[in-house]
């Protein structure tokens, strides 16, 4: 059994780390509310880009537009895995990690390649030798500018033709306690049997096919952007609730070992009490 030194070694200890997490708490959840304003209004911008982009698909039928079609329908698929670039946030990376290999495994006749997002992924992927590209430090930098080089290094891979489609893999936020993991087709751009239904004749200034190619374009890098908010947002929410967490296990904890201290504590002086009046006695005999 410990000694009373031992133990208000380990309640000191166990205090400081309540700090540190209870800290790390109030950070995230400032960061969270930033991060929380910035991924819900990017929704409505993101959400009509794609309408927009989707109405000139149908009125446009040619559709030859790159982007549209898979330049190679029996080639790769290329999985873009977003992960956070640190821990100490609960299941939010492992979640995603764990989904990823399922996925692979349960369609295991297709071939894939990992573009990873987030030091967390390229660290679980990189000995598969499945990682062709990977990138880090962007996960909480919120600036669209940021994300110019995925998306560059997305469109140049699926234009050479040896991939059929890119999909990415994520946490979407939907509140402080929950995350939500999706797994989306990026490439070709493929548009909804839903907006068949709300089909307008728009008058396009300039055409069609102008506007598609610069909308493709746009589309990708506001789709990418949209889904980095939501990822940083999930991030900021789970390291929250696990620092939250850990903060209430450190009381409990605490105050577990405070009552043990205390017990020990007050049979150590019953202890020495007994012996001085057993001495005291032995004297006066």
């Amino acid at each position: 059994m410990a000694n009373l030194r031992d133990l208000r070694t380990r309640i000191d200890s166990i205090k400081n780390t309540k700090q540190i997490t209870n800290a790390m708490k109030m950070v995230a959840a400032a960061k969270l509310r930033k991060s929380q304003d910035l991924c819900i209004n990017s929704r409505p911008y993101a959400d009509y880009v794609e309408r927009v982009l989707f109405l000139l698909q149908q009125k446009n039928n040619t559709k030859t537009h790159p982007m549209l079609n898979t330049p190679n329908p029996n080639g790769k698929i290329l999985l873009v895995v977003v992960t956070g670039d640190r821990g100490l946030c609960g299941s939010f990376n492992s979640s995603i990690i764990r989904y990823t290999n399922q996925y692979m495994k349960d369609n295991n006749d297709k071939v894939y390649d990992l573009l990873c997002i987030g030091r967390k992924a390229y660290d679980a992927f990189k000995r598969s030798g499945k990682v062709v590209q990977h990138f880090t430090n962007i996960s909480e930098n919120t600036d669209i500018d940021n994300i110019y080089p995925v998306k560059n290094a997305v469109l140049t891979m699926y234009s050479s033709g040896e991939y059929s489609k890119v999909e990415i893999v994520y946490n979407e936020f939907k509140s402080a306690i929950q995350q939500e993991l999706q797994c989306k087709q990026l490439l070709p751009i493929a548009s909804t049997e839903s907006e068949s239904e709300h089909y307008v004749d728009f008058l396009y200034e300039p055409d069609e096919e102008t506007l598609i190619e610069e909308l493709c374009t746009k589309y990708i890098n506001v789709e990418l952007w949209h889904i980095m908010l939501e990822s940083n947002a999930a991030e900021q929410a789970a390291r929250m609730t696990a620092m939250d967490n850990a903060t209430n296990n450190a009381t409990e904890l605490i105050d577990q070992l405070s009552l043990l201290y205390n017990r020990m504590r007050q049979a150590q002086i019953t202890t020495e009490i007994i012996e001085v009046a057993s001495g005291a006695e032995a004297i006066q005999q």
